[in-house]
């Protein structure tokens, strides 16, 4: 019998265990086209928290009493479709659970690099695409650009720190706490900014950029956010990526410095990582290349077993997590 996480209620506030429930799901026949696949490794997200709310946004909310999806690389143990045989290793978005039956067209075989089958949740998978493509197509960042990226040691910030220092910039990250500030550095980091000091964010950022920032690749919004309108310089572009900061209290992002918009000429874009799908090309070569010159580096903080989901996915708000945040099935 296979097992899946099911949203019970809608969280008000930070999520707790009793907003989830793990249940026994029918283990369907096949049609045509579809697969079977044995989830190996689940992913954890900041984004799945919007979905948990009953509201209109770029995703469709997670239906209460239903199955909750989200990436999963896995293994194809049965197959009535074209295309995908039992072995294959696939990755799709029917998460939080240990077995999938989904359609052929949803399940795409990993890319040939290098790389073991958990990257593809992380730096070579979406996480990964978003920092790349954040940061060079939204932002337009270009070399002897500085660079602030917030929650540098996540999987999409830590990601945004390598691919601006391949690129020649001057990058500065934002990380809590010593070990993950030293981590950053360990990256190519020129600068690292402590949020958990207790010194200004704005008086970090303005120290270790005099003359200002050209990109902020927002993960986090909230202070970090000021911090970037109060030291960009004309013509600076801001990708926002996430605000991480509001995603459990609902509270605006305070926009002390946003009148700087006016006078620096910021442009400021949000973005979705699906809005570039089509260019996958692009991010898989690029990525192929500096992984083939061992210039990527990369850290997984994973939880074992897929009792552990919600607990894994907690962990994101209070800072568990190094790199990308997994649950090992």
């Amino acid at each position: 019998m296979a097992r899946a996480w099911h949203l019970e209620r809608r969280p008000q506030g930070m999520p707790v265990a009793g907003d989830f429930a793990l249940r026994d799901i029918a283990v369907a026949p096949l049609d045509d086209g579809q697969v079977r696949v044995r989830n190996l490794w689940l992913s954890v997200d900041p984004y799945m928290r919007g979905r948990m709310n009953d509201v209109k946004s770029y995703a469709a909310p997670f239906a209460l009493g239903e199955p909750m999806t989200g990436g999963a690389v896995g293994e194809v143990i049965e197959s009535r479709a074209d295309g995908l045989s039992p072995g294959d290793r696939v990755v799709h978005m029917a998460g939080w659970r240990d077995e999938a039956v989904i359609a052929a067209r949803d399940a795409q075989r990993l890319p040939p690099l290098d790389a073991p089958p958990q990257a593809f949740l992380g730096q070579l998978g979406m996480p990964g695409m978003t920092a790349y493509f954040g940061l060079l197509r939204v932002a337009e960042a270009r070399p002897g650009d500085t660079v602030f990226v917030s929650a540098a040691a996540g999987a999409v910030g830590s990601t945004v720190v390598q691919i601006a220092r391949a690129h020649g910039m001057t990058v500065i990250g934002s990380a809590g706490g010593a070990g993950k500030c030293d981590w950053v550095r360990s990256l190519g980091a020129d600068h690292v900014i402590d949020y958990k000091s207790g010194d200004s964010i704005v008086r970090q950022l303005a120290a270790a950029a005099p003359q200002g920032i050209d990109v902020y690749f927002d993960n986090v919004g909230g202070d970090h956010l000021d911090a970037a309108f109060a030291t960009a310089r004309e013509g600076a572009r801001f990708a926002i990526c996430g605000m991480i900061d509001i995603y459990n209290t609902g509270a605006p992002t305070q926009l002390r410095y946003i009148a700087r918009t006016i006078a620096a000429r910021i442009r400021i874009q949000g973005f979705l990582v699906s809005d570039w799908l089509s260019h996958a090309p692009d991010f898989y070569r690029d990525m192929g290349e500096l992984l083939a010159k061992g210039a990527l580096r990369r850290e997984e903080t994973v939880v074992e077993g897929l009792e552990a989901m919600p607990d894994a996915f907690l962990g994101l708000f209070s800072g568990a997590n190094r790199g990308k945040m997994l649950v090992k099935v």
